[in-house]
């Protein structure tokens, strides 16, 4: 734990001392028992099972029922009080806030141009990068229909685009670095993150998008084997420079997306929704544990940390 984290922990600590004269009894001598219900996007899907986990070790009468489907499927879930949380990958947007729902952000991670190791232009896919503006005419205007004509080569292998097909935080943070919605993305849809990189790992001539949790492997943190991170173009200059290539393993990228290195979007906070304010104490609590004890597990299972003040403002609401 560093200074900053601990600085951070102690002023949580006295919040919560100050809440109230009756609770005296620590959190770890609360023992909560309950039932907290979570779905949505799968994104943030593999944090929240590590977070379950890790809660439950200390509060083993809470049982947490989690399942992905989608950030779609995590605002539907939520707003209509089938689960307690929803979990969601981009900002919610103003009607669903009149809706009543409810956002506290958690984490950050980013969504990355993916395609397959065995391309046979693999090795100056990676020498030049994909820009912004060849990412909208591969997704947006449909301009190209072989590998050769999108990077300028000599191929007539096909381009096979994928996309999501569900109504999915990662498309909606992909459309936006393009300044353009989830509707508008071209491709085959495959529903989910684990549909779309087993889609991208079959297909020597496809390329897509996909959330880091489904690219890297969190024990070896290198990309997992059959699928190879396109990098970006940042500057446009038609080459991958040594301070753009930071995908060779988790640690890095992680490290680059928490210093602004890759951008925002396709970058993104991570959030869980609730209809209204929380009022349940058991999910009130978890998600209290999330954003103190619990971010411990944020960078181990691939994820960024937001800045401790951000952490404090989330406590807060």
């Amino acid at each position: 734990m560093n200074k900053l984290f601990a600085f951070f922990y102690i002023i949580l600590v006295l919040l919560l001392s100050g809440c109230s004269k009756h609770k005296s009894q620590s959190r770890q001598e609360v023992n909560f028992d309950g039932t907290i219900s979570i779905s949505g996007a799968f994104a943030l899907y593999p944090l929240a099972v590590k977070w379950s986990e890790e809660y439950r070790k200390i509060h083993s009468n809470v049982k947490i029922d989690i399942s992905a489907g989608g950030t779609g499927k995590g605002i539907t879930d939520a707003l209509s009080r089938m689960v307690d949380i929803g979990m969601v990958s981009r900002k919610l947007n103003p009607e669903e806030q009149k809706k009543g729902a409810y956002s506290i952000a958690v984490a950050r991670d980013a969504v990355l141009a993916t395609v397959n190791t065995s391309n046979p232009l693999l090795k100056p896919l990676l020498d030049q990068g994909l820009t912004k503006s060849l990412a909208a005419d591969i997704w947006v205007s449909g301009k190209y229909k072989t590998w050769g004509e999108a990077f300028g080569v000599i191929s007539s292998a096909p381009l096979h685009v994928y996309t999501r097909s569900d109504a999915a935080g990662a498309s909606e943070s992909w459309a936006l670095y393009l300044d353009k919605k989830q509707e508008d993305l071209l491709g085959v849809g495959v529903f989910g993150d684990p549909g779309l990189v087993q889609a991208i790992i079959k297909d020597p001539y496809a390329i897509g998008y996909n959330n880091i949790g489904y690219v890297y492997d969190l024990h070896t943190r290198h990309l997992i084997p059959g699928i190879q991170v396109l990098p970006i173009d940042l500057n446009n200059n038609g080459k991958i420079d040594p301070e753009e290539d930071f995908y060779g393993n988790l640690d890095l990228l992680t490290n680059a997306i928490a210093s602004g290195k890759y951008p925002s979007p396709p970058a993104r906070d991570l959030y869980l929704v609730s209809n209204g304010k929380p009022k349940n104490k058991v999910v009130i609590n978890f998600i209290k544990w999330i954003l103190t004890d619990g971010q411990k597990y944020v960078n181990s299972a691939g994820f960024v940390a937001l800045p401790n003040a951000v952490l404090l403002d989330e406590y807060k609401k």
